[in-house]
């Protein structure tokens, strides 16, 4: 299996265009509305800034990677629960340290 790095700033921020993102003025804006093209659920774009700007972007990264390897019909609600599968996991962990 391959293992995909998580994006750094540095590469999100070379993707920003001046002139098409003029309405972004925070990285996870763009952030968000970059998740949102990938799995092609702009309808609710503003749901996956807000979980840009909430939710540690390691979540959001590990979520993301695993949804970029599976072949599911709806991409947004596959994402949805494997962001709160990682979440579940993460309280599991800091109540047992």
């Amino acid at each position: 299996m391959n293992k995909i790095q998580p994006q750094s700033l540095g590469d999100i921020l070379k993707k920003f265009d001046p002139l098409r993102d003029k309405y972004v003025s925070r990285e996870f804006q763009k952030y968000g509305y970059d998740l949102a093209m990938e799995l092609g659920d702009l309808t609710h774009k503003s749901l996956y800034i807000k979980m840009a700007k909430e939710t540690p972007r390691v979540i959001l990264e590990k979520a993301r990677y695993f949804v970029k390897d599976a072949k599911a019909r709806n991409r947004g609600r596959l994402f949805m629960w494997k962001v709160k599968e990682l979440r579940v996991d993460k309280e599991r962990k800091n109540r047992l340290s």
